[in-house]
């Protein structure tokens, strides 16, 4: 699960979940009462020979049933367990560990008889291409009004940079920096190629509460910078100064949290693309007063003013140039998506997508972060899935419809690998019927524990009626979970439909569905462990998900592209 989006709420939050984020949780070995394995619903033929290890040929049987049974808790935990365990070095895009992975995934890919569909690569099941790695130069500085204030105590940024020799700016500020119906703090301004001064958060009244939604709760634009960000780059911005004046922030207390995310390398792409984003620098309310030319007081009277008139209200402020320098090193280097390829029968031009990303995020101030939630889970449900499909087409029994099995690289760092198929498919997008994506479906969340087996569905409602259906429908006539819907909310403050690899598919508007069981307190921790997993309900998960594919891929028409934008 991509984590950019997640520290957006984080900042938003005074930062607190980052600590626990950043903390060695403490490992906790978690007994799961195991399920008993259901019967197929089948014949049983006498075992020969000739046909041990084959499923029933009887007339009668389910074949999606008998052959979704070949997905096991055993099977799971046998792949899971090489995946996340600390040889793998938490699977890092571009290190050891990540090209250990893409080799086992390719390698049980070849042993199922999957083909490699990638032409013109030293190794068919790998899609090779070539990122930037960059990391901030540690002798940043911010000079204004005489002072020089330091990188990681007075400022620090996430992003790409266009500072990386001493610029002069001269700031523009735009309030909150809000776009919507009825308020609008770029009205009348063009900000395209400038650097603008943004207040985090949004206008309250003077109880506390956010004026922008109906009912009073917090909006997007309360929920950290992405939003804003997103909204600067879409006027061109060329970089974003933010500033948290709520009393109840500390930047003293939150520079320290984030110094272990802010050092790790971030990766991009190596094109015109990552440049188009604007830089985020976050500078501490003493500089940000400097910064506008103005007081505490002065900043208290705007915010108030604004939370009253509900509307962008002209400030007092007077923008200060300053001079900046924050340069990043750069290295190119090579990673990889794995793709395996089942090729269907009487539909064969058509393709179905089962995707999942096996990056996680490496070793964090020594400690191995395997990820074996996010995404081994994921991951050893597409090798499971394309067992379970590949056994059935050497029984006869295959799909209709093409499959590609993906397991994309990246996705902790912006969702780069499924970026980056979906810009050089290797079959037609126009071919491409639908993508399910797996992200996280060994735990349970805070909000279904003690609870019934349950899933969160994100997406399957997005685009396409007839999807919807066949995730109801294949729940209802096998699994029988609690199907939860909620982050199909469009007001969704966590943005989970835009935070994994399917989001690059809807963009193209190909029909999606994402399984997920929630965050944990060990989402991208070190506790994050195999050992926490719980088999019985990742089983069940998974099985949905074959139930699903097994219909989109032999149903007699693909599923139409007829309800809402991605």
């Amino acid at each position: 699960m991509n984590r950019h989006s997640f520290l957006a709420l984080l900042l938003a939050a005074g930062m607190a979940s980052s600590a626990v984020a950043q903390q060695t949780p403490e490992k906790v070995k978690v007994k799961n009462k195991r399920k008993a394995k259901t019967e197929a619903t089948v014949q049983p033929m006498p075992a020969t020979p000739a046909l041990a290890g084959q499923i029933d040929q009887s007339a009668q049987t389910d074949w999606a049933n008998a052959y979704a049974e070949t997905i096991t808790q055993n099977d799971l935990r046998e792949h899971l367990t090489v995946l996340a365990s600390d040889a793998y070095e938490g699977r890092e895009t571009g290190e050891k560990g990540q090209k250990m992975a893409a080799d086992y995934l390719s390698t049980e890919f070849k042993k199922l008889g999957l083909a490699g569909p990638v032409k013109d690569s030293d190794n068919p099941y790998l899609q090779h291409f070539t990122m930037v790695r960059s990391t901030w130069n540690e002798d940043a500085t911010l000079k204004l009004g005489g002072q020089t204030y330091k990188w990681l105590v007075d400022f620090y940024a996430m992003g790409n940079s266009p500072f990386q020799q001493e610029t002069t700016v001269q700031p523009v500020f735009v309030g909150y920096g809000i776009e919507q119906e009825g308020y609008s703090d770029y009205a009348g301004k063009d900000v395209k190629g400038k650097d603008l001064i943004i207040l985090l958060g949004e206008p309250t009244s003077p109880d506390g509460k956010p004026v922008l939604s109906k009912d009073r709760s917090t909006t997007k634009w309360g929920n950290g910078y992405r939003a804003k960000a997103a909204m600067a780059a879409e006027k061109g911005a060329r970089s974003v100064f933010f500033i948290d004046f709520d009393p109840n922030s500390n930047f003293d207390k939150l520079v320290p949290r984030m110094m272990p995310s802010i050092r790790r390398p971030g990766i991009s792409f190596k094109d015109a693309k990552a440049e188009a984003r604007p830089t985020a620098f976050f500078v501490s309310p003493k500089v940000g007063y400097k910064l506008l030319g103005t007081t505490a007081p002065a900043v208290t009277k705007y915010m108030a003013a604004a939370g009253k008139a509900s509307k962008p209200v002209v400030s007092t402020f007077k923008p200060t140039k300053f001079a900046i320098k924050a340069a990043k090193k750069q290295e190119d280097f090579t990673t990889e998506n794995v793709l395996g390829f089942l090729e269907g029968s009487d539909k064969k031009d058509d393709v179905l997508v089962l995707s999942a990303h096996y990056d996680h995020i490496g070793i964090i101030d020594g400690e191995v972060h395997n990820g074996a939630d996010d995404d081994g889970s994921g991951t050893v449900t597409v090798l499971e899935m394309a067992q379970a499909f590949a056994k059935a087409k050497a029984e006869g029994h295959g799909p209709r419809r093409s499959i590609l099995f993906l397991c994309v690289t990246g996705e902790e760092k912006g969702l780069l690998g499924s970026e980056y198929y979906t810009d050089h498919p290797v079959f037609p997008l126009s071919q491409t019927v639908a993508d399910l994506n797996t992200d996280m479906i060994g735990r349970t969340d805070k909000d279904h524990e003690g609870k019934g087996d349950y899933v969160y569905v994100i997406g399957s409602d997005k685009l396409s009626s007839e999807l919807h259906e066949i995730v109801l429908n294949s729940n209802e006539k096998y699994t029988k979970m609690e199907l939860d819907f909620r982050f199909n909310d469009p007001e969704d403050p966590n943005h989970f439909y835009y935070r994994s690899d399917h989001y690059n598919f809807a963009k193209h508007k190909i029909p999606v569905a994402f399984f997920f069981n929630g965050v944990h307190d060990d989402y991208h921790g070190a506790g994050d462990e195999v050992e926490k997993i719980e088999f019985p309900k990742m089983e069940k998960r998974a099985r949905l998900v074959f139930h699903s594919a097994w219909e989109l891929a032999n149903r007699d028409t693909r599923v139409v592209v007829d309800s809402n934008k991605p």
